[in-house]
Formats: structure tokens, sequence, C-alpha cells
């Protein structure tokens, strides 16, 4: 697998689409990370870390009805072409209504969180 981050959000998007409700991934920190800004901004109902030596990230969807609350997901940073930005250059995700994740010298952090913190890093991905 060349681009776990963009594995994790496929599987996520995939399970969305059928209305799953867990989906399992192979873990990883910056997997764990991801899926800790995904609850803390609402968009999963909660996630946990499973097994011995092959770990696996176990996330609970959230849905209003039959719809996700995860409309979009998508990649911007990929092993290919990696995305840098300054913290003045940070986008706001669909007006604000979503969320850009960064990687920071700080760690994994939303754009907002980054802005008001003065940093910039790697623009991994968009959730809205």
């Amino acid at each position: 697998m060349n681009d776990p981050i963009s594995d994790m959000l496929t599987r996520i998007r995939n399970a969305n689409s059928a209305l799953l409700p867990l989906v399992n991934v192979p873990h990883s920190k910056l997997k764990e990370s991801i899926a800790g800004i995904l609850k803390r901004e609402g968009y999963i109902q909660d996630f946990s870390v499973e097994g011995q030596l092959p770990k696996t990230l176990k996330l609970r969807l959230k849905y209003q009805g039959k719809k996700s609350v995860i409309e979009g997901l998508r990649r911007i940073s990929t092993p290919g072409l990696r995305r840098y930005v300054g913290s003045t250059d940070i986008p706001r995700v669909r007006g604000g209504l979503g969320v850009a994740v960064v990687s920071t010298s700080e760690g994994l952090m939303t754009g907002n969180q980054a802005r008001k913190k003065n940093l910039g890093g790697e623009l991994l991905c968009y959730v809205w």
C-alpha cells in the first residue's frame, strides 16, 4: 500500500455509501490522530484500537437517519505530490463548514487550530 491515509479515507467513504456502522482500518499513529480529529469535530461517533501486533483501528460511523454525517472526504497531499501551506494560506473548507486536517510541527490539528497557533504544515485532507 503506497498511501495509507488515502486507503483509510476510501474505506470510510465506501462504508458511508453502504450505510455500515463500523469500519476496520489497519492501525498507525497518524491514522489514530486523524480519527481523533474526526471524533472531536463530530464526524464519527467513536474509535478504538484493537488487537495485539497487527492492530486495527475500529471506527464507529455517525448517521442522521439514512444520511451520513460525512458528506465528503478528499485527500490533498499525496506521496507523489506533497502540499505544504503556511499559516495564512490554510484554506477554509466549504466556507467554514468543513475541516482541513494539517500535519504541523506540533502534531495533527484542524486548519482553524493551526491558524490560531500560527502554524503551517502539510495539508493532508479535507472532510465536510
